[in-house]
């Protein structure tokens, strides 16, 4: 088995914890790779472009947004992800600190199961192109005032917004920007989008799911400065007066190792977003 780690190389303690994973992993029998620079440092061989193919899962340790770095730095290597959280937030990253060699211990055990989450392509009509595991954001950027945004799901007009901008959302990315926009929760094994306009002129306004056979075309009509194309939160580009951004459902999927011993995905809802409801009996 191989095993490639990609640890916060921003966060000390991250390296540290990286370099404790290697050994343990080492003394199992499994060969660790990571990234040339950081190879050295936690005792791992360095990863190339030659032995992609023979890696059987990638460990993340940080945060979501660690996992989303990762994705887009190495788009070619899609082995099963887990994701270890050394931040304060992380649905994607989902294993404490403190669980760490007993998520291990699961993982080498085949104590697991895939989850294939579906991820999203775009292009323009200027040819521009991207990917997105969770969103992407068309933003008015530089504009001091809203800007108005055609939408068009397979070339049907659907509405034009007058907002801050647009999310284009998948299942995994809908509790992150466009839940704070307003969004749904989905349950990540779906396959739909969701448009979450950004702070709309007009309240009646609401978040749209589509199915994933569908294309969606964002016209940009102001006569402005160029809006901002962002995807999650890891680039962009931009989008002039008259341009179209069309977003639609990718061929790859997003993979993320679910441990059989971790808390289901309700669980992780109640924790992580601090609800605290209670059940009562029928008398109450």
């Amino acid at each position: 088995m191989m095993i490639a780690l990609f640890p916060n190389e921003l966060k000390q303690h991250s390296l540290e914890i990286a370099t404790e994973v290697c050994q343990y992993l080492k003394e199992k029998g499994i060969e660790v790779v990571a990234e040339k620079g950081l190879a050295s440092m936690i005792g791992a061989q360095i990863l190339t472009d030659e032995i992609m193919d023979r890696i059987d899962f990638r460990i993340s340790l940080g945060g979501d947004g660690t996992i989303l770095r990762l994705v887009h730095r190495h788009p070619q290597l899609n082995a099963p992800l887990l994701g270890i959280n050394l931040g304060s937030l992380g649905f994607l990253a989902d294993i404490p600190q403190d669980d760490i060699l007993s998520s291990l211990d699961d993982l080498i055990n085949g104590r697991y199961h895939i989850q294939e989450r579906m991820m999203m392509d775009g292009y323009t009509s200027q040819g521009n192109t991207c990917f997105a595991v969770n969103e992407v954001v068309v933003h008015r950027a530089q504009n001091p005032c809203l800007v108005d945004l055609a939408i068009y799901v397979d070339g049907r007009y659907v509405n034009t917004f007058s907002a801050d901008g647009i999310i284009l959302s998948t299942p995994s990315g809908s509790t992150a920007y466009s839940l704070a926009a307003g969004g749904p929760i989905l349950t990540p094994e779906l396959d739909v989008f969701v448009i979450t306009p950004i702070c709309p002129h007009t309240i009646s306004n609401r978040p749209i799911i589509l199915m994933p056979k569908e294309e969606i075309q964002v016209h940009y009509l102001s006569p402005y400065l160029p809006v901002e194309v962002a995807y999650d939160g890891i680039s962009s580009f931009t989008l002039g007066n008259q341009e179209i951004f069309t977003a639609k459902a990718s061929q790859r999927r997003f993979s993320l190792v679910h441990l059989d011993s971790r808390r289901d995905y309700f669980f992780t809802l109640r924790e992580k977003l601090g609800w605290h409801g209670k059940l009562k009996n029928a008398s109450s």
